[in-house]
Formats: structure tokens, C-alpha cells, sequence
């Protein structure tokens, strides 16, 4: 089995989301957990004790499957969440994301990145609602156009006291 399916296999086998993992250097090995769009309303955020239990069992796994690494990091994907699949487009619908495109799309004077609100994807069309020179627009792509896109982080100051 591959490394991929190794990590997204015991990830989901816990009862998270896989949201990404990378290989750094000196022997790091970074995985992003998150709850699935199921869970994350009921649980709230990732927490410490989340990661632990993956690192516990991912850090099992990959010595019975003999996975050369030095240092296993588990960690909330984190409030500017990676949106990679067409799935974490459609569970963040509605937010406010960074959508960087690989080409310049026609029509679009050669711009790559924009911000604005995710529509809800119609098949495996997705949609963008941002701020254009003329007032309100749509852009319209797919995930293959897609370079990076992420949440935009949603922060409250206020104090909790009334």
C-alpha cells in the first residue's frame, strides 16, 4: 500500500478527515486531520487529544509497514483550512476563500487569484461570487483550474462578555 493510502486509510479508520499530508525535511511527516463534515458541527475543533490519538496509531502503522521517517506531526488543518477536494468545496459553500487559478481563465485580463463567496459546485462546475471592477461577479471553474484555493479566517474579537 502506499504511503497516501496508508495515512488516509488509518485517518478515516479513526473517524477523521485526511485533509493533507506532507513530507518535510529532516525525516518530518505532517498530516492535517480534520473532523468530517458530518462531525465538525457536534465536535467543534480539532483538539490536542485528536491528534494524539492519530499519532498514536498512524505512528503503529507506519512501523509495521516499515515508512522511513523521523518525526510524525498531526495537526489541525488550521483556520485558513486547504480546500483540495470537490467535496471540501461543497462542505465550505458559502464561506469566504482565496481561489488561485493554475492559467488565467478567458475573459479574465490574465487574473489568477481572487476572493469572494464559494457557491455550491453543479456537477463538477464551481463558482466563485467576488468583487469585480463593474460591481458583483461570478467566476466560473474546476477543480483541475485550481492551484491552491483556502477558507479565508473568520475571527471574533469581541469579548464574550455581554
Amino acid at each position: 500500500m502506499q504511503l497516501p493510502e496508508l495515512i488516509e486509510t488509518t485517518v478515516t479508520g479513526l473517524g477523521y478527515e485526511l485533509v493533507d499530508f506532507e513530507r518535510a525535511e529532516r525525516g518530518l511527516l505532517r498530516v492535517y486531520i480534520d473532523f468530517t463534515a458530518e462531525d465538525a458541527e457536534e465536535k467543534g475543533p480539532i483538539t490536542v487529544e485528536d491528534c494524539a490519538t492519530v499519532s498514536h496509531q498512524l505512528s503503529h502503522v507506519l512501523t509495521v509497514e516499515n515508512v522511513n521517517y523521523e518525526r510524525l506531526e498531526i495537526s489541525s488543518p488550521g483556520l485558513d483550512r486547504p480546500l483540495r477536494k470537490l467535496g471540501d468545496f461543497a462542505r465550505f459553500a458559502g464561506c469566504e476563500v482565496i481561489v488561485k487559478l493554475r492559467i488565467a481563465l478567458p475573459g479574465t485580463a490574465n487574473r489568477r487569484s481572487y476572493q469572494g463567496l464559494l457557491q455550491a459546485p453543479e456537477g463538477d462546475q464551481l463558482g466563485l461570487e467576488f468583487e469585480g471592477k463593474d460591481g458583483p461577479a461570478l467566476l466560473n471553474f474546476t477543480l483541475a483550474d485550481v492551484d491552491k484555493a483556502r477558507l479565508v479566517p473568520q475571527v471574533d474579537f469581541r469579548s464574550r462578555k455581554a
